[in-house]
């Protein structure tokens, strides 16, 4: 099994320390919340919208959208993958939502949103770390990308306030227009494409792929945990006095997660196998469709729910579960790989 960077091996402890330091922030500098919510333009967060702009951009620039042609001739793969992410994905989630969190209605819109947001950055590591097929899981995060681009706000309006009510949620789920869904996802996700698709495009163009892929990726990537813990920071600093709960909502919201996570993961690896892909693709669909974007889910719960919502501290609470969850699947894989692709 290959190893993770020093910094993707200790994510997790990261983002707990984050955790910590936004809140003793909020202790020390009691004037902390007023400053930053100040620093606000048409309701949007100046600081925390600049963050989540950097944190979305280093994924979206590694992806090789040249990809996507050769995906498109592979009709099982590409059409599994779809399935598996655009249909079972957001339906599993939301029905663990309810299971799980029917009574606390914040913490399951959260989830839903989580479930939405397919993964586009971290799963090129751990389809990495499993030895699974580089260009297959760089086509299907290329798609993903594109996918989410257009249609995350329709589905996020859909499952949370169309469906949710219609399972008996009515009065639990907060009313999500797909108008205030879809300026979150042209703000953080639109914003971060183009910058990303550009800077991809000008440097290989100027500098090769050779220069891009090998020096420039590699500290650029770095700007996605640097941003994604500048966020940590700042929410947990605004409400610091208010999170004595929070053992108590990581539980409540970890459970369906990893039940989430390991249905994904067997179901992408036991179809692929049925279709008689070969391991390499198969891991590549598998860890694509378990892995979730809470990069976007974040940004969209801070920009339709605020700052200071249940929903965007799920979405915060996502990468304390997944990454020791999909570091865990990549051992499993392995088993896997000796057992049914052999």
């Amino acid at each position: 099994m290959k190893q993770l960077s020093f910094l993707d091996r200790y994510l997790t402890l990261w983002i707990g320390l984050a955790m910590v330091g936004g809140i003793g922030l909020g202790y020390l500098w009691p004037s902390f919340g007023a400053e930053m919510e100040a620093l606000s333009w048409r309701g949007t967060n100046l600081p925390l919208a600049f963050g989540l702009i950097l944190m979305m951009t280093p994924p979206l620039a590694k992806v090789d959208y040249g990809q996507l042609p050769a995906l498109m001739r592979d009709r099982k793969t590409l059409g599994l993958s779809l399935v598996l992410n655009w249909v079972i994905g957001p339906v599993l989630m939301f029905a663990l939502a309810v299971v799980f969190l029917g009574d606390e209605p914040h913490l399951m819109t959260g989830l839903i949103l989580i479930g939405l947001a397919r993964c586009i950055a971290m799963v090129l590591v751990w389809n990495d770390l499993a030895d699974g097929s580089r260009e297959y899981a760089a086509a299907l995060v290329a798609l993903n990308s594109l996918f989410q681009v257009f249609a995350y706000s329709a589905l996020a309006w859909f499952f949370i306030t169309y469906l949710a009510p219609k399972v008996g949620a009515q009065g639990a789920v907060v009313q999500v227009s797909m108008r205030q869904v879809a300026e979150s996802v042209l703000l953080y996700l639109g914003i971060p494409f183009a910058l990303g698709y550009s800077l991809r495009t000008i440097f290989i163009k100027t500098r090769g792929l050779e220069w891009f892929s090998a020096t420039f990726m590699p500290s650029f990537s770095k700007l996605t945990l640097v941003s994604l813990l500048f966020t940590i920071v700042l929410m947990f600093g605004l409400k610091g006095e208010q999170l004595v709960q929070l053992p108590g909502l990581v539980l409540k919201v970890a459970l369906p997660m990893l039940v989430y996570f390991l249905l994904m993961f067997l179901l992408g690896l036991f179809i692929s196998k049925w279709l008689n892909r070969p391991y390499d693709q198969a891991a590549a669909v598998a860890f694509t469709a378990a892995g979730n974007n809470f990069e976007l889910a974040i940004a969209v719960a801070i920009g339709v729910f605020g700052l200071n919502s249940p929903e965007a501290f799920v979405g915060v609470i996502g990468p304390l579960v997944e990454v020791p969850a999909l570091l865990a699947l990549v051992r499993v894989s392995y088993a896997l790989k000796n057992r049914w692709f052999a």
